[in-house]
């Protein structure tokens, strides 16, 4: 059988040859696009070849010394040619469904997203019409996303903290099992947040079978990040393990200051370990000191255990506010991570988007400082916020990380790279969680400029390799990921001396530099760095997918 294909695939080989040179014969270019001159990088983590590269019907057609030629062609003389990079961890499940010209991901050489922390933005049974929505609006990215295991809990249990039974355990894993049917990658948990933070471990190992029958990933905003941070790890490996399913650790941090420059080195080795006795565990990670989230992680678990209508009345509470502060100074809690205690107090807290006009001179200010402008506690003024904004999420920065811990973490064999950030609407707006953080327009061209070029933690080829191969190995993509013909064409062309991540924290929505052409499926979607409107992406199921669930009549 091998032998026949092997045979048939060379016979179709062939026979594209001849009509491309019936084509040269008649004077028509052979190729729709080629790349002429470039440092070739084919994302496998081998150095780069001078090579061109032919582009035709969507697909790499060769790479090497190209004598045809294109209907377009690209001089990428003195520049670098790469797959285009995957993000490991976007957050444009909902906005695609408005715009899907992404221009913050195309701007940073991104032609692939992986969606779903929080689910999808639709029930499981409806993920197939879902994504042929998604196709019907166009896209200029791929797209695949995870459903959510909180989506399932919710749709079940409800959002309170409650245990579910067998019987409602059994409709969680079947509405997983719907999911990864239609096309889901995988489930998610983010379980540093209430009502996700109320799974337990076992029935997330259960649900997780069910992913592993399809083949699927376990992906997770782990449950600490900070004082209990391995002890999260371990459930997260402890997961993979009893489960059998494949393991990705979101946006892998270790943000609990007094533990930087120990507990990452330490979470390596507990991976490591794991994958040397075949836990399929991985993670990925934002090259920045500060994560960007709600204010709602500065109130413990407990008060959201009985549903949002209590948690408002917790929280205009003044008595019970007194007993939120003792909380708050007293440092790391079960079930609940303390991030204002992690980040060094509310002087390492930043307002970001309190979604109020009368809040938005003070932001990109510390919540320390905008107390003393109001001589106010910042506790009490965060959750004003909250509940003056609500339902809006309102959104702040918490400095966390250490430096040496990000450059130890991007040097771990696993690390793939992610952005936590959604597409942006508009060209040079926020990202549509409207969350301004650098991550959205500046984190590929960050590892290029300050992780390969400017410090030399990581190889031009090793960087390229955890941005393209390994995270399509990790998600199944066997059509992307490598420059090799037969392949899509998903590319990226950019200028190594002239990348810079441009986007700050004072100026986040800042456009990247040195990142000249993006391809998608074989078509140009940044020429010359101007976005040319093109939506060639594609919608990438996952590997439980049966064409059933389509979506389409």
């Amino acid at each position: 059988m091998r032998s026949t294909f092997r045979k048939s695939i060379g016979v179709s080989l062939l026979a594209l040859g001849f009509a491309l040179s019936a084509q040269a014969a008649d004077g028509t270019p052979e190729y729709d696009i080629v790349i002429r001159h470039g440092r070739v990088l084919d994302g496998t983590g081998s150095p780069w070849l001078p090579a061109d590269i032919a582009v035709k019907d969507g697909k790499l057609v060769l790479v090497g010394r190209v004598d045809g030629t294109g209907t377009r062609e690209i001089d990428a003389a003195g520049k670098y040619v790469a797959p285009g990079f995957i993000d490991m961890m976007d957050q444009s499940g909902e906005a695609f469904l408005k715009v899907g010209l992404a221009p913050n991901k195309i701007d940073m050489g991104v032609t692939t997203v992986i969606a779903g922390e929080g689910g999808t933005p639709v029930p499981a049974a409806d993920i197939g019409q879902y994504f042929a929505d998604i196709e019907a609006t166009g896209i200029s990215v791929n797209f695949g996303t995870y459903y959510s295991a909180t989506q399932a809990r919710v749709a079940v249990v409800g959002e309170t903290d409650a245990d579910p039974t067998l019987e409602q355990l059994a409709v969680m894993k079947g509405l997983v099992a719907t999911a990864m049917e239609q096309g889901a990658m995988g489930i998610t948990t983010a379980l540093i947040y209430p009502p996700s933070a109320y799974h337990k471990t076992e029935n997330l190992v259960e649900l997780s079978k069910v992913v592993a029958r399809y083949h699927g990933l376990y992906a997770s905003h782990i449950r600490d990040e900070s004082a209990h941070f391995l002890t999260a790890v371990k459930e997260a490996i402890r997961i993979g393990e009893e489960s059998g399913a494949g393991v990705e650790i979101f946006h892998m941090k270790a943000a609990y200051y007094p533990n930087w420059g120990k507990d990452m080195q330490a979470a390596i080795g507990l991976i490591d370990a794991a994958r040397d006795r075949g836990v399929n565990v991985a993670a990925d990670l934002y090259p920045y000191l500060a994560g960007g989230t709600g204010l709602d992680v500065t109130v413990p678990n407990w008060v959201f255990a009985d549903g949002i209508d209590k948690a408002i009345e917790r929280l205009r509470d003044p008595e019970i506010r007194v007993r939120l502060k003792k909380e708050l100074a007293s440092g790391p809690l079960p079930g609940w991570t303390n991030l204002v205690y992690t980040s060094g107090g509310w002087k390492n807290v930043v307002l970001a988007n309190a979604y109020l006009p009368n809040y938005q001179k003070f932001h990109g200010q510390s919540m320390e400082a905008i107390g003393k402008a109001l001589a106010r506690d910042p506790a009490d003024i965060a959750w004003d916020i909250m509940l003056e904004a609500y339902p809006e999420r309102p959104f702040a920065l918490y400095f966390m990380m250490d430096e040496a811990d990000v450059r130890t973490a991007l040097q771990a064999p696993w690390m793939s790279v992610g952005t936590d950030a959604a597409s942006a609407l508009a060209p040079g707006k926020l990202d549509a969680l409207g969350l301004p953080h650098p991550r959205s327009y500046g984190t590929f061209p960050k590892i290029l400029e300050t992780y390969v070029r400017d410090e030399h933690v990581l190889s031009l080829p090793d960087a390229i390799r955890k941005m393209t191969s390994w995270p399509a190995a990790r998600m199944g993509l066997a059509d992307r990921g490598v420059l090799k013909a037969g392949l899509a064409a998903d590319i990226v062309i950019f200028d190594l001396d002239q990348v810079d991540d441009v986007a700050s924290w004072e100026d986040p929505t800042a456009r990247p530099t040195g990142i000249d052409y993006v391809l998608v499926n074989g078509a140009i979607v940044l020429d010359d760095r101007q976005h040319t409107g093109a939506t060639p992406g594609r919608v990438l199921r996952g590997p439980g997918f049966t064409q059933r669930h389509s979506g389409k009549d």
